[in-house]
């Protein structure tokens, strides 16, 4: 079945939520793929950066990835309590285009106040979003796990033209063109949301919380909803140090890749002169949704066939597999790194990044959409983009837990940093399979709740 058949099959929101995501990762990544390189790029280069010492380039890195994600929990504060799901995005779309346009001036008072309005925008629109997917299917739907695969897919497209396009415009022109390009980007996601209005009908609208009708006070959780609100804490355990690893793309791997890895493809004459072919770094960030698009696909089908097997196929184990994955995607990187201490230029071959970057995705395949369908299943109906606003604040400690490992590089050497995350995250994973069916007890059987689909009016 086609991907658009596929799509057929689910409520036609979910079209508008994939394509509005699709174009707020594409200003999200786009930042992503030249924000490090502008940081540290010289300022008496005709495309001059701000010139910053690589450590402090790490850090301004590390902060803004991290409070991008944990200013999720404001916003889904405001959405569960006060707005609801679907104006937060709004409001959030707007932010996001007016911070972007900001960047694009060129001026180091309008950089700072645009990665502001831009942290601030993330924060409203990214749990909210995640949730009304969730709101689409009602409770047990079998359909809700594609359903997020599928919007993960559109995250990915986004991702993936992103580094090329804002990538190319920002690192070989002009940064101020690219972060302006990444805010077109976003005008277009809103453009989509305000338009697909009529497909979400009643869903993400405020719901005020229920109270006593004899105390006015607020319904209390029960003991099962509390339960698994501690089976959702413990993972987000998880994906502090999955981040952690995975986010050394956008900072320290993507500084290497800048200084150490042979990116030159060939070389051609032309008009009797030699120009050489060389990937730009911030291409490489296009690679992890490039592989989610080729792999995310068998990925879901390798999950349906090992559960037919009667094997173990919840979510934590999905999560801890897929943890483990990210972990032996660092082998790779320990060998560039060998190879580029042996190697008579001192830069390591590019095929090592390639192989590395794919590992992490097997990881992320088995994580990210997995968390987002998990929140939706376990979380208690009003608490949903609170619960999605925490999973992406431990995101955003994962974000800077991996910029604090990345400056960690500089004095401990990039072979002893790859070598410890993959150890870590190899043992990390392998100490929640072990705990995986206790945890599963304390789910009470959220995920075996499924139902047949029901028909698509």
């Amino acid at each position: 079945m086609s991907f658009l058949q596929e799509l057929k099959n689910h409520p036609k929101g979910l079209s508008v939520l994939f394509f509005t995501e699709m174009w707020e990762r594409f200003s999200y990544y786009g930042m992503r793929a030249i924000l490090i390189l502008y940081l540290t790029a010289k300022e008496s280069l005709p495309n001059g950066g701000l010139g910053l010492e690589e450590n402090s380039a790490l850090e301004i890195y590390g902060l803004y990835t991290a409070f991008v994600y944990i200013m999720a929990i404001p916003g889904g504060l405001i959405a569960d309590h006060l707005l609801g799901q679907k104006k937060s995005i709004m409001i959030g779309g707007f932010l996001l285009c007016a911070g972007h346009f900001i960047l694009a001036i060129d001026s180091y008072e309008a950089f700072l106040v645009g990665l502001v309005v831009i942290v601030s925008g993330v924060g409203m629109l990214k749990p909210n979003i995640s949730s009304m997917v969730g709101g689409l299917y009602k409770k047990g739907d079998s359909r809700r796990d594609t359903g997020f695969i599928i919007f993960y897919m559109g995250i990915n497209i986004g991702a993936f033209i992103a580094p090329l396009l804002v990538g190319y415009i920002g690192e070989v022109h002009n940064w101020h063109y690219g972060f302006g390009l990444a805010g077109i980007g976003m005008l277009i996601g809103q453009f989509v949301f305000l338009r697909g209005q009529k497909h979400l009908v009643g869903i993400g609208d405020f719901v005020p919380i229920k109270r006593e009708k004899s105390t006015g006070q607020k319904v209390p959780l029960t003991r099962e909803e509390w339960d698994r609100i501690i089976v959702l804490l413990i993972s987000f355990i998880l994906i502090i140090v999955f981040w952690g690893a995975y986010e050394q793309a956008g900072g320290l791997m993507n500084l290497y890749a800048k200084e150490k890895v042979n990116r030159v493809l060939g070389s051609f004459e032309l008009f009797q002169v030699i120009r050489v072919i060389e990937v730009p770094a911030s291409f490489l960030q296009g690679l992890h949704a490039f592989y989610v698009i080729l792999i995310g696909a068998p990925m879901a089908a390798f999950w349906i066939w090992w559960r037919k097997k009667g094997r173990e196929s919840s979510s934590l184990f999905k999560m801890a597999a897929g943890t483990i994955a990210a972990g032996i995607g660092f082998v790779f990187l320990m060998g560039a790194a060998w190879d580029q201490a042996n190697s008579f230029d001192g830069k390591a071959a590019l095929w090592w990044m390639f192989a590395a970057y794919l590992l992490h995705v097997v990881g992320e395949l088995s994580i990210s959409p997995v968390a987002l369908s998990f929140i939706t299943k376990l979380s208690p109906g009003k608490t949903v983009s609170s619960m999605m606003g925490l999973f992406f604040f431990a995101s955003g400690l994962g974000n800077y837990l991996a910029s604090k490992v990345g400056q960690a590089a500089k004095t401990q050497g990039e072979m002893e940093v790859f070598t410890g995350i993959f150890i870590f995250c190899t043992i990390f994973g392998l100490l929640l399979i072990v705990l995986v069916k206790k945890l599963k007890k304390l789910t009470h059987g959220a995920e075996e709740e499924l139902v047949q689909a029901p028909e698509e009016a």
